[in-house]
């Protein structure tokens, strides 16, 4: 009987990760491909994006609404705790596959190890300023398998006490895509969703969980240099953590034919918009890890992103006006060589299901032990 591999996908963000590692399970002879939606996926606001996922080929989907726009980070964890359990008990899957750090990710590695059935953790070890760090790493100690982008990320879960044969370095699924060919034209892209003019910057910026008091005044600050550039912006909204609702009335002042604001954009649309936009400014992790890929030059600001890369070609600044003018000066007509430090390991999807195809990555016990650091 075929194995079967149940991945959770809430945000834009990790269905982008994780749809070439669904992709080549949904293929595979040997497994049986389930895929459990929620989270912003769920929710108009930011595009309703899981009409995406029903309509691609994936037999098995369930879509699971576990939150409203105002629903608090704990009603999220116990709702989707609930959705999932039930899901599980019906499909009785044999791994649960969660990525990154999201109160989806933190949710689906509960059920999971609370259920003995093993967790398997996609791009665990990474570093954040944020309480995202937080979740990641608790994700980590409920996990069994980790697939992993580097040999940093394996060292730091070798820190946190995991077992050295339970970790498999296989780099970075959505880099992968962003090598590929056969991404959309620009112009095919700009077309797709109305975009007019020429030159442009992308604008993502995320709430601080810990900043809350502060988040009007960053985003506002970052609006007023924004305003008086001479290029256009296109702004993607930020995720749904606490404080988004002051990013939300933020834009609402911004000229829509300088700023064009996307509740989403699809993933590959995105890395096309992205290869070749002027500049991202924000705190989104994109600019952090796939710029770099296309050498498109980063503005990092505030603290979300701290100690995450030590790429010189990203300009890490605070929130403070005058740090903004001068790094947006500073870029303004420049083109770095591409490099990727994170995930420099291609084929990342045929290492993944080369593994899973292992009987030694079955052989895994369900009842974990810490390894002391030596």
């Amino acid at each position: 009987m075929n194995k079967k591999i149940l991945f959770l996908t809430g945000t834009r963000a990790d269905f982008g990760k994780l749809h070439p590692l669904m992709d080549i399970v949904e293929s595979s002879s040997n497994f049986e491909c389930y895929i459990f939606v929620t989270g912003m996926h769920t929710l108009k606001r930011y595009g309703s994006t899981y009409h995406e996922i029903t309509k691609s080929h994936y037999e098995n989907i369930q879509i699971f609404k576990n939150q409203n726009y105002n629903t608090s980070s704990e009603k999220i964890l116990s709702n989707t705790i609930n959705g999932l359990k039930k899901y599980v008990q019906k499909i009785k899957p044999d791994m649960i596959v969660v990525h990154g750090d999201r109160i989806e990710t933190l949710a689906g590695a509960i059920v999971g190890s609370f259920n003995n059935i093993l967790v398997c953790h996609i791009e665990g070890g990474e570093l954040s300023g944020t309480v995202d760090e937080l979740i990641r790493h608790a994700v980590t100690k409920l996990s069994h398998i980790h697939f992993v982008a580097n040999i940093e990320a394996k060292n730091r879960l070798i820190q946190l006490g995991e077992i050295k044969k339970s970790i498999h370095i296989i780099g970075s699924p959505d880099i992968d895509v962003m090598r590929r060919e056969t991404l959309p034209t620009l112009e095919h892209v700009k077309s797709y969703y109305g975009i007019e003019f020429s030159e442009y910057a992308i604008l993502i910026f995320h709430p601080v969980v810990t900043e809350l008091s502060s988040i009007s005044t960053q985003i506002n600050t970052i609006l007023s240099c924004l305003r008086k550039e001479k290029i256009n912006f296109i702004v993607i909204l930020p995720n749904n953590d606490p404080g988004s609702e002051k990013i939300f009335a933020a834009y609402n002042s911004l000229d829509s034919e300088k700023f064009l604001i996307f509740p989403s954009i699809r993933f590959q649309y995105f890395l096309t918009l992205l290869k070749n936009a002027n500049y991202i400014i924000g705190n989104s992790s994109a600019g952090i890890r796939e710029a770099e890929v296309y050498g498109t030059p980063t503005i990092n600001i505030g603290s979300r992103q701290f100690n995450r890369s030590s790429n010189k070609n990203i300009i890490n600044i605070s929130s403070k006006k005058n740090d903004i003018k001068n790094a947006i000066n500073s870029i303004t007509g420049k083109r770095f060589l591409p490099r990727n430090n994170f995930g420099n390991i291609k084929n990342s999807d045929k290492k993944f299901i080369e593994k899973l195809n292992n009987k030694k990555t079955w052989n895994i016990s369900i009842q974990k032990q810490f390894i002391d650091f030596r």
